[in-house]
């Protein structure tokens, strides 16, 4: 609930009575109301988000003001109002709690009542003056909470993804092919079922992370192209009541301008109003890509375990002290910070499932859940790649000679002699070596089962470790 610390209120009146609102504030009854009903986590809503519906609004003024549905002097208040809300102005203003009425009603309310009470400012008039600049009037005119939020999910998903995901991404997959470069000389002993594998190069591990992300990128943009056709002008329930004929079209190609996407309608707004699967494909492609993020997290604290009892094949940057007790010890803590966001962004991907089912008819209430899980895990995936990225990828170094130690030492060396003495005389070769400490070479050679000559080339960790095609 909002305390208010001002003396000074004025006096706003909605369907359900009267209500005192703190002069100083530019939200209105409705939105007080709901800091009532819903104090229930305080958290509030993504900045993101806020500009997804501000951008909205403006684009609405606009074609609304262009097909002569409001005047053209309040339209261009609501503009500026919007403009400087996303300029940063008013942002304490926008107050609800995420957890609040079904749809959204709340929050778009509160959007709607601090562009009026701007706007009315702007023209010279006095905040709560509803019959010059109204909220559902003007601010809201020709739209509907039904078609403005799973809009403004899309609007706020597209920003998320372009503002930060995609460039964490990039610089990620780029520091991780400079480093597949920097170490592509460096062999080490490959593992499966974290036992001895085949040698590999330490260069192609970091190269095979870079793909991998890089592949989660492309993925993550086909699945974004579902965001880009928009419901906005279904109005109530997809039918378009209350709109211009050429409504729909004209914000939309206003809203595409406004952010550089290629907005569309989408070809049936019933569809595009009921339907949660565009958020939940996007949603489930972050899940994805958070899913090998903390693969490729565990994979950099295990080659950098140590230093004296683990593999110390890599060395993570320290970053800060890692005990309270322990004197002189670091820890991969970006790494074990990736694996906790990525763990968040699968619970909020599983939430995000669940509230698009619970849908009903012409409408799915729980879009407030969904619009702050889905923009919240692209931003916090985002802003945690980045941080890997510059804090713990970008000053990784090799330890060359332990990497080559354990190649050398690994019993998995035995399956290069498989095409040349068979599958059983080496097993039986790779148990004796453990048993006796022996190396492979000592005793394929001590049972003449090939010469020094034949024996020196198939057991080369040069070629043996070098990718074939």
């Amino acid at each position: 609930m909002i305390e208010a610390t001002n003396l000074a209120y004025r006096i706003e009146k909605d369907s359900m009575g009267e209500r005192q609102i703190p002069e100083t504030a530019y939200y209105g009854i409705q939105t007080l109301r709901a800091t009532e009903n819903f104090p229930i986590s305080g958290i509030k809503p993504l900045p993101t988000y806020i500009d997804a519906c501000v951008l909205i609004k403006k684009a609405t003024a606009i074609a609304n003001s262009e097909l002569g549905c409001i005047p053209q002097e309040i339209a261009n208040a609501i503009v500026q109002a919007a403009d400087e809300v996303l300029a940063g102005a008013l942002r304490d203003q926008f107050v609800v709690d995420i957890y609040q009425a079904g749809a959204g009603t709340s929050h778009h309310m509160n959007v709607n009542e601090v562009l009026a009470n701007r706007a009315l400012e702007i023209i010279g008039d006095s905040k709560g003056n509803y019959q010059k600049i109204s909220p559902n009037d003007h601010v809201n005119y020709g739209q509907s909470t039904n078609d403005v939020i799973p809009t403004a999910i899309r609007i706020g998903g597209l920003l998320a993804i372009g503002k930060t995901l995609n460039p964490a991404l990039a610089s990620a997959i780029a520091t991780l092919t400079t480093k597949a470069d920097e170490f592509q000389d460096i062999i080490k002993s490959g593992r499966t079922h974290l036992q001895d594998a085949v040698p590999v190069r330490l260069g192609d591990t970091f190269g095979a992370w870079a793909q991998i992300l890089s592949e989660h990128q492309q993925r993550i943009q086909t699945a974004a192209t579902d965001l880009t056709k928009l419901g906005l002008g279904g109005s109530a329930a997809g039918t378009g009541m209350n709109t211009h004929p050429q409504y729909r079209q004209r914000v939309a190609e206003i809203l595409a301008q406004l952010i550089n996407q290629p907005l569309q309608p989408a070809p049936n707004m019933m569809a595009a109003m009921q339907s949660m699967a565009p958020f939940v494909n996007v949603s489930s492609a972050i899940r994805n890509l958070a899913q090998d993020c903390v693969k490729i997290s565990h994979d950099l604290r295990l080659m950098d375990s140590g230093p004296k009892t683990g593999f110390k094949e890599i060395q993570l940057p320290p970053v800060q002290p890692g005990s309270s007790i322990m004197p002189g010890k670091y820890n991969p803590v970006m790494a074990e910070m990736t694996s906790m966001v990525c763990f968040q962004v699968m619970g909020y991907d599983s939430a995000i499932a669940l509230a698009a089912q619970a849908g009903q008819l012409e409408l799915n209430v729980m879009m407030p859940l969904i619009a702050y899980n889905l923009i919240h895990s692209i931003e916090i995936l985002g802003n945690t790649l980045s941080a890997l990225t510059r804090q713990c990828i970008l000053g990784i170094t090799a330890n060359s000679d332990r990497c080559l130690a354990y190649a050398e030492g690994s019993l998995a060396l035995v399956t290069a002699l498989n095409p040349h003495i068979g599958y059983l005389n080496a097993a039986n070769v790779a148990k004796e070596s453990l048993a006796t400490g022996k190396s492979l070479r000592q005793i394929v050679l001590e049972q003449q089962l090939m010469s020094e000559e034949q024996l020196a080339k198939v057991l080369d960790l040069e070629k043996m470790s070098t990718v074939n095609g």
